[in-house]
């Protein structure tokens, strides 16, 4: 081997088989420093480069793996979500059939509620027509009185009116008379009826002693009603309570009501003037008796009363312009009544002393 360092030329072999590249001493030294030159000088340059790399790789693929696990995860979940999706839609599709069913149900027994209702007030409009017809005869109420079975049907009936009387309030629309309707005839009779037991002595005596509360229920529906709402039921009612202002009990009663006069300024008011015409018929029953007018006191002298009955004096309507003025002439005489008393206490006191 040092015979070929000492010559001019290397041969060197790639392989058994290969042959030999001449290649000049000096080259090969040349070569062989450039190595040893990028044997140390690469890895200064090429290490902190190559690490920082190395470092990002393995964070990329250690991001990476986690996304991959993040994105298998939230395919799980979505997988479960759109399972409860659609089992949420199969439940309301169901839950919707139902309701159209249940709606469905309603509606039937909403239209059978209606044509029962529309039946009952049908057959009380006809029944209690056939009470007001009958009620008509003192007969039968003197019959209906020895039966024992009357204070029932005054319950009943104190209770239906007002029921019927306050559903004007949560329905405007049902404050339009209908003469048609069964349900305004029903409760027409039964007024009716009522006043017809008023106007026989034996029934008035009764309502006064024993159905004291269909006599508070019925003033106090007066003043529950508007003005100008169902004037024909307005009527009966106050034509009723009247006919038991005949019975001194049962005007005694009446009077001791401390709504009784607002009652009346109030009803002075509705504007219907068969409604003012028995409210004027009521208030001059009042003035009648001297028990009354004794309990009543000054309360009777006011001027807005004698104003507003006053006002009826020059109505169009025959019959309320009499009972106006009638009324009007017993409210001065019990004025004039009043002063002169109070005169005459006047005079009398010196002697007193």
């Amino acid at each position: 081997m040092s015979s070929f360092l000492g010559g001019k030329s290397l041969l060197l072999s790639h392989g058994t088989k290969d042959g030999f590249v001449r290649v000049k001493k000096r080259d090969l030294e040349k070569l062989t420093t450039e190595v040893m030159q990028l044997r140390e000088f690469i890895p200064r340059v090429l290490n902190g480069d190559l690490i920082e790399m190395l470092h990002r790789a393995r964070t990329a693929q250690t991001m990476k793996e986690q996304l991959v696990q993040e994105q298998e995860q939230l395919r799980q979940e979505c997988l479960h979500l759109q399972s409860r999706l659609d089992a949420i839609q199969t439940e309301c599709q169901k839950e919707r059939e139902e309701k159209l069913l249940l709606r469905e149900q309603l509606w039937q027994s909403g239209a059978e509620l209606q044509q029962q209702a529309d039946f009952c007030a049908g057959l009380g409009s006809a029944a209690c027509g056939l009470l007001w017809s009958c009620s008509a005869k003192e007969e039968t109420v003197s019959l209906w009185l020895a039966d024992g079975k009357l204070q029932s049907f005054l319950t009943v009936t104190a209770q239906t009116l007002e029921s019927f009387v306050r559903s004007l309030d949560e329905d405007f629309k049902t404050q339009t008379e209908d003469h048609n309707s069964h349900e305004h005839q029903f409760v027409l009779a039964l007024a009716g009826t009522i006043t017809n037991i008023a106007a026989v002595t034996c029934g008035r005596d009764f309502l006064s002693s024993s159905a004291c509360v269909l006599l508070d229920t019925l003033m106090k529906l007066l003043e529950l009603m508007k003005p100008g709402v169902f004037p024909r039921l307005k009527v009966l009612m106050l034509m009723a309570l009247y006919n038991v202002s005949i019975s001194v009990k049962g005007l005694k009663y009446i009077s001791e009501n401390q709504g009784l006069l607002p009652l009346i300024r109030t009803l002075l008011d509705d504007g219907h003037w068969e409604v003012c015409l028995h409210t004027l018929r009521l208030l001059q029953s009042v003035l009648l008796e001297e028990d009354v007018l004794l309990l009543l006191g000054s309360s009777l002298l006011d001027p807005d009363l004698q104003a507003c009955v006053s006002r009826f004096t020059s109505s169009v309507q025959p019959s309320l312009r009499l009972i106006a003025q009638q009324t009007l002439e017993d409210l001065q005489t019990l004025r004039q009544v009043q002063l002169s008393t109070y005169r005459n206490n006047l005079i009398v006191l010196p002697h007193q002393k």
